[in-house]
Protein backbone atom coordinates (compact mmCIF):
# COMPACT_ATOMS: atom_id res chain seq x y z
CA UNK A 1 0.00 0.00 0.00
CA UNK A 2 1.38 3.42 -0.94
CA UNK A 3 0.75 6.58 1.02
CA UNK A 4 0.24 9.98 -0.57
CA UNK A 5 0.12 13.23 1.37
CA UNK A 6 -3.00 15.35 0.92
CA UNK A 7 -2.38 18.55 -1.05
CA UNK A 8 -4.16 21.78 -0.19
CA UNK A 9 -5.07 24.72 -2.39
CA UNK A 10 -4.56 28.33 -1.36
CA UNK A 11 -8.32 28.70 -1.03
CA UNK A 12 -8.58 25.69 1.31
CA UNK A 13 -5.60 26.96 3.34
CA UNK A 14 -7.20 30.40 3.74
CA UNK A 15 -10.50 28.78 4.79
CA UNK A 16 -8.64 26.83 7.49
CA UNK A 17 -7.02 30.05 8.73
CA UNK A 18 -10.35 31.91 8.80
CA UNK A 19 -12.03 29.00 10.60
CA UNK A 20 -9.32 29.07 13.29
CA UNK A 21 -8.16 25.53 12.56
CA UNK A 22 -4.51 26.61 12.45
CA UNK A 23 -4.64 29.19 15.27
CA UNK A 24 -2.39 27.24 17.64
CA UNK A 25 0.16 26.29 14.98
CA UNK A 26 2.94 28.16 13.23
CA UNK A 27 2.64 26.92 9.67
CA UNK A 28 2.97 27.97 6.05
CA UNK A 29 1.77 26.44 2.79
CA UNK A 30 4.51 25.15 0.47
CA UNK A 31 3.55 23.46 -2.82
CA UNK A 32 0.23 22.41 -1.36
CA UNK A 33 1.67 21.01 1.88
CA UNK A 34 1.14 22.64 5.26
CA UNK A 35 4.51 22.65 7.02
CA UNK A 36 5.53 23.70 10.53
CA UNK A 37 7.77 26.74 10.88
CA UNK A 38 9.92 27.25 13.92
CA UNK A 39 10.08 30.28 16.16
CA UNK A 40 13.25 32.27 15.63
CA UNK A 41 15.74 32.87 18.41
CA UNK A 42 17.32 36.16 19.41
CA UNK A 43 20.38 35.94 17.09
CA UNK A 44 18.16 35.12 14.11
CA UNK A 45 15.75 37.97 14.87
CA UNK A 46 18.63 40.43 15.32
CA UNK A 47 20.28 39.42 12.03
CA UNK A 48 16.97 39.60 10.14
CA UNK A 49 16.21 43.06 11.52
CA UNK A 50 19.71 44.35 10.73
CA UNK A 51 19.58 42.95 7.19
CA UNK A 52 16.08 44.35 6.63
CA UNK A 53 17.08 47.83 7.80
CA UNK A 54 20.24 47.75 5.66
CA UNK A 55 18.30 46.73 2.55
CA UNK A 56 15.59 49.33 3.16
CA UNK A 57 18.20 52.11 3.42
CA UNK A 58 20.10 50.81 0.40
CA UNK A 59 17.01 50.52 -1.82
CA UNK A 60 15.13 53.60 -0.63
CA UNK A 61 11.95 54.06 -2.70
CA UNK A 62 13.10 51.65 -5.44
CA UNK A 63 11.59 48.61 -3.69
CA UNK A 64 9.85 47.56 -0.50
CA UNK A 65 11.54 45.35 2.09
CA UNK A 66 9.03 43.09 3.84
CA UNK A 67 9.86 41.01 6.90
CA UNK A 68 7.98 37.91 8.04
CA UNK A 69 5.02 38.62 5.76
CA UNK A 70 3.29 35.97 3.64
CA UNK A 71 3.73 36.01 -0.12
CA UNK A 72 1.16 34.14 -2.21
CA UNK A 73 2.66 32.17 -5.10
CA UNK A 74 0.81 30.46 -7.98
CA UNK A 75 2.04 26.94 -7.05
CA UNK A 76 -0.24 26.63 -4.00
CA UNK A 77 2.39 28.19 -1.76
CA UNK A 78 2.25 30.98 0.75
CA UNK A 79 5.63 31.11 2.49
CA UNK A 80 6.56 33.71 5.09
CA UNK A 81 10.16 34.54 4.19
CA UNK A 82 12.36 36.28 6.74
CA UNK A 83 13.01 39.05 4.21
CA UNK A 84 11.56 39.71 0.77
CA UNK A 85 12.47 42.55 -1.56
CA UNK A 86 9.34 43.32 -3.59
CA UNK A 87 7.94 45.99 -5.88
CA UNK A 88 6.81 49.12 -4.10
CA UNK A 89 3.05 48.77 -4.67
CA UNK A 90 1.85 50.87 -1.74
CA UNK A 91 -1.59 49.90 -0.45
CA UNK A 92 -1.58 46.62 -2.39
CA UNK A 93 0.25 45.09 0.58
CA UNK A 94 -2.77 45.45 2.87
CA UNK A 95 -3.59 41.91 1.74
CA UNK A 96 -1.40 38.91 0.94
CA UNK A 97 1.03 39.57 -1.87
CA UNK A 98 0.30 37.55 -5.00
CA UNK A 99 3.29 36.96 -7.24
CA UNK A 100 2.63 36.52 -10.96
CA UNK A 101 5.02 34.17 -12.75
Amino acid sequence: MSVTAAKWTLEEYHHMIKAGILDDRQVELLRGEIVEIFAEGEPHAYSRNEAGEYLAKLLGDQAKVRQDSPITLPNNSEPEPDIAVVQNLGREYRFHVRIQV
